[in-house]
Parts: C-alpha cells; sequence; structure tokens
C-alpha cells in the first residue's frame, strides 16, 4: 500500500471538516444531525459558521490545510450563490492550501445541476462523493431516497463537464427487503461507471431513526445475518477482481485515490470540526458543538458554539490509535505510535494483541499489526478487545 507516513503534528491540524445540516428531506436511516431544508434560516447558518470560522482561527491558527471535507446532511442542498458565499468563507479562513489538497464534498444525486457544480468547482472543491445506496429504485423508495438511478447518472456527467473527476459513490447492503443479487447487480452499475473510489457500508438501525421504530415494532424486513455476510464477502471479491484495493473495512479505491482525508480520521490526527453538531479533536481535545440550528447560530455570535469538549487522557488515546488504525487494511503502524506516546505498542497491548493473534484475527505486519481475512469479518470484536485493556494491563 502506497500511502504516505504521517506522524502526528505537534502545531495545528492539516484537516477540516464542515457540516452543513440541511436536508431535502430525512432518510429513514438517518441518525446524523440533518434538518430538512424547508423554511431554514440557511444564510444565518452560513453567517454564523463563517464566524466559527473566525473564532477557531483565533484560537487555533491553521498551518497548510492538506484536506477539507463538507459533510451533512445534504452540502448540495444549498443554492448556488449559498455555496459560493459558503466556499469564500472557507478560503478566507483557511488560505493556506496545499497544492495538491483533497477537497471533498459529499452530495445527493438530484441536487447537484451545472450551476452549482461550477460554484464548486470554482470554490476549490476537486472531490466528489455521491449517496447512491443502490441501483433498484423500489429500494431507494424503501429507504427513503429522493433520488432515483437516472438523477444517479445525470448527476455523474454534469459533474465530469464541470470538471470534476475525482468522485466517489456510496452503496449500502443489509438494506430492508435487499437480496444478494440485487446487490451483485448494484455492483455491476456501479463498476461500469469505472470511479477511483467507492465506499460500501452495511445498514446499522440507529436509534431515533424510523427504520428503529419499525425495527422495534417487528415490521423491518432486514435480510437475514447470512445473507449479509454474504453481501459483504461478494463485494470485497468483485472489487478485487475490478483492481480496486480495499484500504479500509468499507472503502475502495484505485491506487492514489484513497480518502486522504478520512485517512486523517483513521490515523487519530488532528482535525478542526466545525458547523452545527460537527465534531473536532486538536492536541488531544476532542469537542462536539451544539446540534439545533437556532441555538448553535446564537451561540456563534458570542465564540465557539461548543456544547462540550474534553481532554482524552493518553491512555484513552492510546486505545483510540489502535481502534482506528485496524479499521485500515494497512493496519496500525508500531513506529508511528511511538511516535505519537514515545511507546512500544507491543508492550502497551501485549495481553490483546496476543490474544488476538493467537485467534487468527491479526497478523504482524513489517510496521505493527492488521486484521487478517477472518479478521476483516469480525472487525467490531478486534477492537473490542482494546477497550479498557490498558488499565487491565497495568
Amino acid at each position: 500500500m502506497t500511502l504516505t507516513s504521517q506522524s502526528r503534528k505537534t502545531g495545528s491540524p492539516q484537516a477540516v471538516y464542515l457540516h452543513i445540516p440541511f436536508c431535502t428531506n430525512k432518510c429513514f436511516y438517518c441518525d446524523f444531525n440533518s434538518y430538512v431544508l424547508k423554511d431554514q434560516p440557511v444564510m444565518q447558518y452560513l453567517e454564523a459558521l463563517e464566524r466559527e470560522m473566525e473564532h477557531t482561527v483565533k484560537a487555533n491558527p491553521p498551518g497548510e490545510i492538506k484536506t477539507i471535507f463538507v459533510g451533512g446532511g445534504t452540502p448540495t442542498a444549498l443554492k448556488p450563490d449559498e455555496m459560493a458565499y459558503f466556499l469564500r468563507s472557507v478560503k478566507t479562513y483557511f488560505p493556506n492550501w496545499a497544492d495538491d489538497i483533497e477537497f471533498s464534498m459529499e452530495a445527493n444525486p438530484g441536487t447537484t445541476d451545472a450551476e452549482k457544480l461550477a460554484a464548486m468547482k470554482e470554490g476549490g472543491v476537486n472531490r466528489v462523493s455521491f449517496g447512491v445506496q443502490a441501483f433498484q429504485n423500489d429500494l431507494l423508495t424503501g429507504i427513503g431516497r429522493i433520488h432515483n438511478t437516472d438523477d444517479v447518472y445525470r448527476s455523474l456527467e454534469n459533474a465530469r463537464k464541470a470538471g470534476l473527476s475525482n468522485l466517489s459513490i456510496d452503496l449500502m447492503f443489509g438494506l430492508p427487503n435487499q437480496t444478494v443479487e440485487m446487490l451483485n447487480e448494484s455492483i455491476d452499475r456501479a463498476l461500469e461507471l469505472d470511479l477511483p473510489h467507492y465506499s460500501i457500508y452495511s445498514l446499522k438501525v440507529e436509534e431515533n431513526t424510523l427504520f428503529h421504530t419499525l425495527y422495534q415494532k417487528n415490521q423491518l424486513p432486514l435480510p437475514h445475518e447470512d445473507d449479509e455476510l454474504q453481501m459483504y464477502l461478494l463485494l470485497m471479491s468483485r472489487m478485487k477482481e475490478a483492481g480496486y484495493e480495499q484500504y479500509e473495512i468499507s472503502n475502495f479505491a484505485k491506487p492514489g485515490f484513497e480518502s486522504r482525508h478520512n485517512i486523517t480520521y483513521w490515523r487519530n490526527e488532528d482535525y478542526y470540526g466545525l458547523g452545527a453538531g460537527a465534531h473536532g479533536y486538536v492536541g488531544r481535545e476532542r469537542h462536539m458543538n451544539i446540534k439545533g440550528i437556532n441555538p448553535y447560530v446564537e451561540a456563534a455570535k458570542t465564540g465557539l458554539p461548543r456544547l462540550d469538549h474534553f481532554e482524552i487522557s493518553r491512555p484513552e488515546a492510546m486505545e483510540d490509535y489502535l481502534m482506528v488504525g485496524l479499521r485500515m487494511l494497512e493496519g496500525a503502524s508500531a513506529s508511528r505510535f511511538n511516535e505519537q506516546f514515545g511507546e512500544s505498542i507491543e508492550e502497551v497491548f501485549a495481553k490483546p494483541l496476543g490474544k488476538m493473534l493467537n485467534a487468527g484475527l491479526l497478523e504482524r505486519t513489517p510496521d505493527g499489526f492488521r486484521l487478517s481475512e477472518q479478521g476483516i469479518l469480525f472487525g467490531n470484536d478486534v477492537f473490542a478487545e482494546f477497550i479498557g485493556s490498558i488499565s487491565l494491563n497495568s
């Protein structure tokens, strides 16, 4: 795997996450901090976000920015003029961009016309991730998506016409009424697009969603767990056959097109987090912003709109490092662990590492440890072994 090594920087973060919480509608499985767009104070929110940028850079001035990621919600729910305003704000407060900056924005098919994509390109966006989820219109309707497969093709064509070629799509498996054959068809359609990157997630039934309510009433027709396992195995084999590298549990890319912003998270490195409900991690301190639109707007008038912030203890930071690092198929780096913490990963985690190696769920690499082929299928069980393990060892 040819991903450049990055140790924890002691200065300012080099990654920025920005949250646009508006959606045209709420999907049935979504528990993200998002709000239906109708009658929302969009410009007041964007002005508040700009104020948070101003407060943030005063408190912790940015260095060279290597990645920016705009998530939601649906950032492309913004109108072209709102998009242009927002992107000007980003450039104003985070002006020092690396020459090869990766500037990603999430998008929903059907919300990306030519004018909006032109505003995105003009504002510096050079990577777009489309939430496609499936290529069967019945399945899309059944999960609350408002787009159809025609919208997918139209949106991708519009993006390419706007000069955007670094494109990704999300697919989901384990959806209600989805079969292995349906997923295979979606993979066929996705691979025909010949995109540089694919993210493929299993459905999680989260609290405070319509799907959770239906699940509680035994009215959610989910695939059998054996079928869901077959879906994941099918995904991995089809992507590998097509020449895509599985560089993380849920992500596949052509060489050089891995999501560098998400790798920041998986390497447990610092990043700014701005917007309603956004999380950030700077100098081993995590924060979470106020979630509601109007409370966020009011709070940003006088300072940083924080709901909570807390320091991460050294043992917790070590556990976080290993758990997120093992999500990547290259594994958790022992040398980067030593650079961050000044200790040996093998000594700190001797007991759980030994147990998982013996169980065949982890394997050694030249620079640390990674999930085995079997371990990829039971990642959550592996990660759980490391929670609280340092205090147990000491």
